[in-house]
Parts: C-alpha cells; structure tokens; sequence
C-alpha cells in the first residue's frame, strides 16, 4: 500500500511554529524616544523602564531585537510598531 508523501508546506509550517521568532526594532532619525517608548509600551505591554532600555539599545546599536517568540505573536507586535511607521523586522 502506497504511502502519501508529506507536501513540503505541511514541514514549512511546522517548523515556523516550532521556532521561536524575533522582532527586531530599527534605529530611524524620524521619531522621537518618547513616541517610540510609547509604542514599544502599547505593543510589548511592558514597564516605562523596560521601553527605554529597548529604545536606547536602538539608538545605540542601529537595531534591537524586542521581543522573541510565536510567530503570531511577532507579528501582533511588529504591526502595533508599524503603526506609527517604526521599521521593524521578523526574524524566524
């Protein structure tokens, strides 16, 4: 009896859902600290300090990663970023 193959997009997504992804913040001369503090607040659900850290971790570095885990997750957070025209990247 002839088995059925495994298509190749059934691996594909199992593998996105197993691995954790990362959303990663890039550093821009647009915003303010304050708006990114804001949104990285409303996106993260994190404390004031916690935002600030992340925020002059961009500023310093060029790019931080904000936030690692479920694929959904990331791209819940990226999209709240975006809101405001942040330039985010997810990481798989």
């Amino acid at each position: 009896m002839p088995t059925k193959p495994i298509e190749e997009h059934e691996l594909t997504e199992e593998v996105i859902t197993q691995e954790p992804a990362k959303v990663i913040l890039f550093n821009d001369e647009v915003h303010t600290f304050e708006e990114v503090i804001t949104q990285l607040i409303k996106a993260l659900k994190c404390t004031q300090s916690r935002a600030e850290a992340l925020t002059w971790e961009v500023h310093n570095t060029g790019k931080a990663v904000v936030y690692t885990g479920e694929i959904v997750r990331c791209m819940e957070i990226s999209g709240v970023l975006e809101e405001i025209m942040l330039m985010t990247q997810i990481e798989v």
